[in-house]
């Protein structure tokens, strides 16, 4: 087994000089992003450690079409071989030259040092172990629970600086947990929704009446200002009356403050507001000034689970300038995996107040806690 180590500006690199000296066989076992010294430790530079092995018989005969698998097999063996420690043969070879020069000695530790990096790296393939494409078997295992790429990595190396014997997949728990962030009820006056259209909102702050109302047995109010929606108004009108609760439209900036003061008896007001696209700025600056004339310590962002990832970071970013303090994450119906969840939560940076698992008013939502999510994006429950 032939192991080698390439300190490289990219990855193009890396591939163009390990496909040179190791061949077209060769594995990437590791890399990781390092910082190059610079002129009295400033002025570093940014880059990346790779380290890439090939068994030396294919490297000798040049064979093509090696199984990884071989190499991880040999990679095994070459662990459970039992020689002499290094630096016990370091001695006996410098006995027998009568050589203990001080570059001998700073060789040997060099040696040291390099042989026990490489044996963690090794350590992490045969626990870890490495699928066809290359890819450990955790790194597809977290990917298959539709999590980001940038949490896939932090799980992996928060699992390996764990050096428990425990389960992996309690590992995958615990780390899970590191990066759920959820929040109670926080008990406001006035909360109001904010999202993009088709999320659920209506059907998500109807909820929240009726919970509140017909369970809390909270005086409620309703406003809202989605007067673009065909419909949005009757439906929620038609919710409130069959709740028996005070309900309002709000047309202008203007008549917001005025609408509040007329529901100031109510313990709670929601406010539903109007559906906009998180790339329109001028939309969203509309949007904004309604939602400062509430005066509320209680947004809530609401984002459907089944949403790409590659639009999760649009729309938290560009809601973002309406301050929105959690998220309600809606339509878990919907979706048959919840990685959704985790993904929306670290994007955000902002808790997880309720979900929403269905249309049943006001039944279908609720509030989860952090193990609860992780169970569920690791499938070990479900919410619906």
């Amino acid at each position: 087994m032939i192991i080698k180590k390439y300190v490289v500006n990219s990855m193009n690199e890396a591939m163009t000089r390990i496909r040179y000296e190791l061949g077209n066989d060769a594995v990437i076992i590791s890399q990781r992003k390092i910082r190059k010294k610079g002129i009295k430790g400033i002025f570093s530079k940014k880059a990346i450690e790779v380290t890439a092995a090939i068994d030396d018989k294919n490297k000798n005969n040049n064979f093509n079409n090696i199984d990884i698998s071989d190499s991880i097999e040999a990679i095994k063996k070459a662990m459970n071989l039992e020689k002499k420690p290094l630096t016990k043969v370091i001695q006996e070879k410098n006995i027998d030259n009568g050589k203990k020069s001080n570059e001998s000695v700073k060789n040997s530790d060099y040696l040291i040092n390099e042989m026990k990096e490489m044996k963690n790296i090794l350590s992490n393939i045969a626990s870890t172990g490495i699928s066809s494409n290359g890819k450990s078997d955790l790194h597809e295992k977290l990917e298959g629970l539709d999590l980001n790429s940038e949490i896939v990595e932090d799980i992996i190396s928060r699992i390996r600086l764990d050096k428990r014997e425990v389960d992996e997949n309690e590992k995958i728990k615990e780390a899970l947990n590191c990066v759920v962030s959820v929040t109670k009820p926080k008990n406001e006056k006035i909360i109001v929704l904010v999202g993009p259209t088709g999320v659920g909102k209506t059907t998500t702050i109807a909820k929240l009446a009726g919970r509140l109302s017909l369970i809390e047995k909270k005086k409620v109010g309703l406003i809202t200002v989605d007067t673009y929606r065909i419909g949005a108004v009757e439906q929620l009108k038609t919710y409130a009356d069959i709740m028996n609760i005070p309900f309002d439209v709000v047309f202008s900036i203007k008549d917001m403050e005025k609408t509040i003061e007329n529901m100031k008896n109510c313990d709670v007001i929601l406010v539903d507001t109007t559906g906009r696209s998180s790339k329109n700025v001028m939309q969203i600056s509309e949007l904004r000034a309604f939602v400062e004339k509430t005066n509320s310590k209680d947004i809530h962002l609401v984002i459907s689970a089944s949403t790409k990832n590659s639009d999760i970071k649009t729309i938290v970013e560009g809601y973002r300038v309406l301050n929105y303090n959690s998220l309600i994450i809606t339509k878990l119906d919907e979706t048959s995996t919840y990685g959704s969840l985790i993904n929306i939560i670290n994007y955000a940076q902002k808790p997880l107040s309720y979900v929403t698992t269905g249309q049943n008013v006001p039944d279908d939502i609720r509030c989860l806690n952090c193990d609860e999510v992780t169970n569920l994006v690791m499938g070990v429950e479900t919410v619906c």
